[in-house]
């Protein structure tokens, strides 16, 4: 048993003695030496016994478990599950189905008894396997730094963390301990059976690695506490990053400002993209080929295409200086621009404020100082603000979705025209925006396609004496005090 125990527990598994812990117990010598360590350490432990019904002795597995733990005062809670059943209905590995099963099992338990976290048996043999079974995958750092002593797997819950005290242990040590301390472990005949990829990496590749190196196991270990502190400082300048580049997040959808994903090292935007995935998909087996077309995707300087397909249902989509991440059924946000609720066109007229759909609100003012507006129309960054020589325009306008063949004159053509859809695309307008985007229109005119650019005669000029401003505004925003309204 590691010297340093107990602050195993109390430091890197964060436990405390006044709350219960779930003990994942299957009669083994791993799962035995935790159950008796821990409850030497004064911890109040469930121990949790799940049964996959993968073996006819499985029955006795579970009877031996309830013995041992209930000599020793410990309450012992059963589950059982159909592994091979369930593998074949959710096409899983046997492997894949019996830890979700029983994961599963465990974390149910520990919501319905408020426990502090459930601790597992791993020691520095599953450690070393389970880094081998990553780098067979191509994994990058997170998966080669191996399993933590405390980790939270979303995927299973959100808060309760998984604790694993016995990483430092190798698996002769937890069978000795066992010997010492008069436990009699159940040996389970599965873990024989070359069938299960685990098993073929444990009696087969690592000791013809060790024919290599004979420490092998030990500079696996080494190298996975190496690479723990690589991955706390990527982890540290992954935040920091998430912070410059995330626009917005949720459990559907996040966003990238695209200029500053795209100035980052493709490493990080390969780690800022699994990041991403991993919040909207927890748990995903995210490969090197995936993060590389998505940074492709991303770098492309004109993308052919608007979206590419990831991985498990997760979409990458560019918009409009965007890279969205989406889950699979979330829908693209469409308040972040104005949007007409329909086809019906809406009138305005001077003075007068209307609604449109997403909380965006037009309004169209006069205003009577000329030369104010002149200085105000130079010094605008705000393209859903608009001043217009209101010298050949009417008193009342529309608001109107586009229709077949529409022309506008946009300013900085000297009046020549060209069909609204081009002008769209040229605007690199997201498409699924174009249909309900409003126009304010002089009867058939467009005289401003808001966010962008007015009608070419309607702008200001030196000889305009009288002046319309229209803007549009998201309900979040504050208006602006206008000094002419």
């Amino acid at each position: 048993m590691p010297a340093n125990i107990e602050s195993i527990l109390t430091e890197e598994c964060g436990l405390v003695k006044d709350r219960p812990v779930i003990a994942g117990v299957s009669g083994g010598p791993d799962s035995l030496c935790l159950m008796e360590t821990m409850r030497r350490a004064g911890y109040h432990l469930i121990v949790a016994y799940f049964d996959h019904q993968l073996r006819p002795e499985s029955a006795d597995d579970a009877s031996m478990v309830e013995k041992t733990a209930s000599k020793i005062g410990i309450v012992v809670e059963m589950g059982a599950g159909d592994v091979r059943k369930y593998a074949d209905e959710k096409k899983l590995s046997i492997e894949d189905a019996a830890r979700t099963l029983r994961y599963r099992f465990l974390f149910d338990l520990a919501r319905k008894q408020k426990a502090q976290a459930v601790a597992t048996g791993h020691t520095a043999d599953d450690q070393i396997e389970t880094v081998l079974m990553h780098f067979l995958r191509g994994s990058g750092i997170s998966g080669l730094k191996g399993m933590s002593y405390r980790s939270v797997i979303k995927s299973f819950d959100p808060d309760i963390p998984v604790v694993r005290p016995l990483l430092d242990m190798w698996r002769e040590e937890t069978v000795l301990f066992c010997a010492v301390n008069g436990l009699r472990p159940r040996y389970d005949s599965s873990n024989e059976s070359l069938n299960f990829q685990r098993n073929r990496i444990r009696h087969l590749l690592i000791p013809n690695l060790e024919t290599y190196n004979p420490k092998f196991r030990e500079t696996v270990l080494r190298m996975s506490h190496s690479l723990k502190g690589d991955y706390a400082f990527l982890m540290e300048t992954l935040e920091h990053a998430w912070g410059n580049v995330v626009v917005s997040a949720n459990d559907e959808i996040v966003a990238f400002d695209i200029l500053r994903l795209t100035s980052m090292p493709i490493g990080l935007q390969r780690n800022l993209i699994r990041h991403a995935m991993q919040v909207l998909h927890p748990g995903v087996d995210i490969g090197y080929q995936t993060l590389k077309r998505a940074c492709a995707f991303v770098n492309s300087p004109e993308a052919t295409i608007p979206r590419i397909d990831l991985k498990a249902g997760l979409r990458m989509f560019r918009e409009a200086g965007l890279i969205h991440i989406c889950a699979p059924h979330a829908e693209l946000p469409s308040d972040r621009w104005p949007q007409l609720q329909d086809e019906n066109p809406i009138s305005i007229g001077l003075g007068e404020q209307i609604s449109l759909a997403g909380g965006w609100k037009v309004s169209c003012e006069r205003w009577r100082l000329p030369a104010l507006a002149k200085e105000q129309a130079e010094e605008n960054e705000d393209q859903f603000q608009v001043w217009l020589d209101a010298a050949k325009l009417p008193a009342a306008f529309q608001i109107r979705a586009r229709q077949p063949g529409d022309q506008f004159s946009p300013l900085g053509m000297d009046g020549h025209s060209q069909k609204l859809s081009d002008f769209f695309v040229n605007e690199k307008l997201p498409q699924r925006a174009r249909d309900h985007w409003p126009l304010v229109c002089a009867g058939d005119e467009i005289v401003w396609v808001p966010g962008f650019r007015p009608a070419h005669r309607h702008r200001l000029k030196d000889t305009t004496s009288d002046v319309l401003y229209f803007s549009i505004q998201h309900s979040h925003e504050k208006a602006d005090e206008n000094p002419q309204s």
